[in-house]
């Protein structure tokens, strides 16, 4: 693959919207009634964190950046900064990682300084997707933003492949927006596995980050994972094997919170036989999880499920196929118990067709919030490559993955409960290309894939984004393949809703005449 000098796209600060509304009076000098009505407005300004992307000598990296046409939809009326002209603010480079952290994580002496980014690369205009590529261990963790007409929906997805050595695979990421909250199941501390949190601080102040982990008994006997320092613009990697004496646990959930600021976190897993990929973070905990686009030709799946709360939870499996919504063979249920993580491997799961995995309570009375996450694993042998599949919320107004190829691409539609209407869209190209839309409907209980949704005259890539017309509620992943030297390197992101308007009060004046 074939690299330039070293230009990167970027994100991070919070998005933030359109909040001022008027304070009106009556004639008589009175307040007015309060405005109870709220209107959508397209957010004013968006942020986005990147981690660093691989500590591997032979990495190549592809930075897609990208802003959907359009405000985004939602109900009401209005315009707001969204509507205007925007920009990209030129991304910055963290120039450092925390004093005690290497690039590769863990503790130890303090890692190199990565060079900063040349010439960034930011998107201009809504639409066309803007690239940049980096190479090597020395890329850092980015941060940037978007505003204007940029803002709303404005998307960036890291895309890393190692060919070689203990982190050989393909890696993807959508990079995400700093939180105070994340769930990631499907970690480890196995021997084989080198899994690595990221805590990535994109503000000007000091952030302080705590770390649980939670086995198949429950909590783990940890060090060093309370008031965890994350210094304003730094990134800091932790090996999660070395936080705790329980060292070897195969399922481990990991639970990251920040006590003060926020922070940008994603877990880097590496298996030394399987490959490697991120798991990003899993939707909020809820009684009920779509896991959606586990790909048809999987040689092996395996669920981590977490219950945070004071009750277990009894979950009923089942695969959303083509042709409906089927129990898979032995496989039929899963018990996880308060504060632990629990497993199951799916053999034999897909059979060939691409499908998402549904988790509902098995008594509806008794519905308890979970978290879940898929590990998968295409091909044999030593010709294998792993990613993972997080539960996700459904897309309540518009969502993009940005990174698409020409050939390689697959777009997974879950509508888990009714029938739904979506509106797809493949975006021009980076380097050239007419952009498509098509309207597809969803049947109630059933994933759709669409394969053949590409550009006209594609040349580079393109984002792929999803709106919500009518309908049931509509989950979707897009499992990007890249091949390479006989490995069936993969990598699986779920479309997370851009948040690309916010909910604002409306303004209310009430000129009736006074008795």
């Amino acid at each position: 693959m074939k690299r330039t000098t070293l230009s990167l796209i970027a994100g991070a600060t919070a998005l933030a919207a359109v909040t001022g509304f008027a304070a009106l009076t009556a004639p008589d000098g009175t307040a007015a009634p309060e405005a109870k009505a709220t209107t959508r407005l397209p957010v004013e300004r968006a942020g986005l964190v990147c981690p660093v992307p691989s500590t591997s000598e032979v990495a190549e990296t592809l930075y897609t950046s990208y802003t959907p046409t359009g405000t985004g939809t939602g109900t009401g009326t209005g315009t707001g900064a969204g509507s205007g002209a925007g920009k990209a603010e030129p991304p910055t480079a963290l120039l450092r990682t925390a004093a005690g952290a290497t690039p590769s994580g863990g503790t130890g002496k303090t890692g190199k300084t990565p060079k900063a980014a040349k010439a960034p690369a930011t998107v201009t205009a809504p639409g066309k997707p803007v690239t940049a590529e980096a190479d090597g261990a020395s890329v850092p963790a980015l941060t940037g933003s978007a505003t204007g007409a940029l803002a709303p929906g404005w998307t960036v997805q890291q895309t890393t492949v190692v060919p070689a050595g203990g982190a050989r695979g393909l890696l993807g990421l959508g990079c995400g927006v700093p939180d105070t909250d994340f769930w990631f199941p499907a970690a480890s501390t196995a021997k084989d596995r080198q899994d690595y949190v990221h805590l990535t601080n994109p503000d000007d102040t000091a952030a302080v980050a705590d770390i649980e982990l939670y086995g198949p008994e429950g909590l783990l006997k940890s060090q060093f994972t309370e008031g965890i320092p994350v210094p304003a613009r730094s990134t800091v990697p932790v090996l999660l094997s070395t936080l705790t004496s329980e060292a070897g646990r195969k399922d481990v959930t990991v639970h990251v919170t920040t006590r003060s600021g926020r922070v940008g976190a994603a877990v880097a897993a590496a298996d030394d036989k399987l490959g490697s990929d991120w798991i990003a973070p899993a939707a909020d905990p809820a009684s009920s999880a779509v896991l959606p686009g586990i790909p048809a030709d999987a040689t092996s799946v395996r669920l981590v499920a977490f219950a945070p709360g004071e009750e277990d939870a009894d979950l009923k499996v089942q695969l959303v196929t083509a042709s409906g919504t089927i129990v898979p063979a032995g496989a039929d249920s899963l018990h996880v118990k308060s504060g632990m993580t629990a497993a199951a491997d799916l053999p034999d799961l897909t059979r060939g067709a691409v499908g998402s995995l549904l988790l509902t309570p098995s008594d509806p009375k008794k519905p308890t919030p979970v978290v879940a996450a898929l590990q998968v694993v295409r091909g044999k042998g030593a010709n294998t490559e792993i990613a993972f599949i997080p539960a996700t919320a459904a897309v309540s107004a518009r969502a993009t993955v940005a990174d698409n190829r020409a050939k390689g691409s697959t777009l997974s539609l879950t509508a888990p409960g009714a029938e739904a209407r979506v509106k797809v869209t493949a975006s021009a190209g980076s380097a050239g290309g007419t952009p498509v839309s098509r309207t597809v409907t969803v049947k109630a209980g059933t994933t759709t894939v669409l394969t053949d949704l590409v550009p006209g005259g594609l040349k580079g890539s393109y984002a792929l984004t999803v709106e919500p017309l009518s309908g049931g509620k509509v989950h979707a992943a897009r499992t990007l393949a890249l091949p390479e030297d006989g490995v069936p390197m993969f990598t699986v992101q779920t479309f997370v809703d851009d948040r690309g308007t916010v909910e604002v009060p409306s303004a209310h004046q009430d000129l009736g005449v006074l008795d």
